[in-house]
C-alpha cells in the first residue's frame, strides 16, 4: 500500500452483505490505512442493510450513509414516484448518520427499471434533497445527457452532489462542473487501459475531486478481479496525485476537505 495519509472514502458499499463475515476486519483495515471515515451508500427500504449500516457505525463511529433507491429498483415505485421519496425521507429521519441523498439516478445499461420510471423517481427524489437541503449521489450509467436535463431542470441555487464513480468523457465533467457539482473517481482510474478517463480527471480542479472505492465492486491495480474494500481508496488518491503532480498526502487531504464541504459531516 502508498504510505499512510488521512483520506475518506466518499462512497461504498459496506452495508453489502458479502461483508458481513469479516466486517470487524475490514473495518479494521480501513481504519490502519488512515481512513477518517466513509460514506456508506444504503438502499432505501432494505431493513437488512440498515441493520448492518448500524453494525458498522458500532465499529467506526466516524461513518456516515447516504439512503436513496436506486434506478435498478425504481421499478418498485412505477405506479406511485413519490412514495420513493417518501420512502427516503422516512429513513433519512430514522438515521442520525444520514448525510446525502443517494446513489440516485439513471441506469440505461441494465434497463432493470423502465427508463420513465427511473426519470420519474430520479426527480422526487432530487425535488426531496433540496427540500431536506442535502446533496445528491449520482449515478449515470448509458444515461448521461437525460441525467444532466433532470438535474438542470430540477436546480436550484441550493442543490448540491457528486457524480458518482465517475467514467464519463470531458462534456460529462464539464457539465456537473457548470451545475456546481464534485466528481469523483474510483479504481477504474488506475486500470492501465483508462487513458481518457485519467486525461479526464486531470481537468477537474481540485477542490471539486473526491475519492471512493464503490467496494465491494471495482477494485483498484493491483487488486483487480477481487473484492474491493475502502482500505483500498489509497491506491485512487495515488493515481490522482500522480496525475496532478502532487504528493500522495496533499491529494488525501484535499480530497477530504471536499467530502466535508460537501457532506458537511
Amino acid at each position: 500500500m502508498p504510505g499512510r495519509f488521512f483520506v475518506i472514502d466518499s462512497h461504498c458499499h459496506l452495508a453489502d452483505e458479502v461483508f458481513a463475515p469479516e466486517l470487524d476486519a475490514v473495518v479494521a483495515r480501513a481504519r490502519d490505512a488512515g481512513l477518517e471515515r466513509a460514506l456508506v451508500i444504503l438502499a432505501a427500504g432494505d431493513e437488512r442493510e440498515a441493520a448492518q449500516a448500524r453494525r458498522v457505525e458500532g465499529l467506526w463511529p466516524d461513518v456516515r450513509v447516504s439512503i436513496g433507491v436506486h434506478p435498478h429498483t425504481a421499478h418498485a415505485f412505477a405506479d406511485a414516484p413519490e412514495r420513493a421519496a417518501d420512502t427516503v425521507r422516512r429513513q433519512v429521519a430514522a438515521t442520525p448518520a444520514a448525510r446525502a441523498i443517494g446513489e440516485i439516478g439513471l441506469d440505461y445499461h441494465y434497463d432493470f427499471s423502465p427508463r420513465e420510471v427511473q426519470q420519474q423517481v430520479f426527480r422526487a427524489q432530487v425535488r426531496l434533497a433540496r427540500e431536506l437541503r442535502l446533496p445528491v449521489v449520482i449515478h449515470t450509467r448509458e444515461a448521461d445527457a437525460d441525467t444532466v436535463a433532470i438535474l438542470r431542470e430540477e436546480a436550484a441555487a441550493d442543490l448540491r452532489g457528486v457524480l458518482h464513480c465517475f467514467t464519463g468523457g470531458e462534456a460529462l465533467a464539464r457539465a456537473g462542473l457548470d451545475l456546481g457539482f464534485y466528481v469523483s473517481l474510483a479504481g477504474i482510474i488506475t486500470f492501465p487501459k483508462a487513458v481518457e478517463l485519467r486525461e479526464t480527471a486531470r481537468l477537474v480542479p481540485l477542490d471539486r475531486l473526491l475519492v471512493e472505492t464503490d467496494s465491494p465492486y471495482l477494485a483498484p491495480t493491483p487488486y483487480r478481479g477481487k473484492r474491493n474494500e475502502p482500505a483500498y481508496v489509497a491506491r485512487v488518491v495515488a493515481t490522482l496525485a500522480d496525475i496532478h503532480g502532487m504528493d500522495a498526502g496533499d491529494m488525501g487531504r484535499m480530497t477530504a476537505a471536499n467530502f466535508h464541504t460537501l457532506f458537511r459531516p
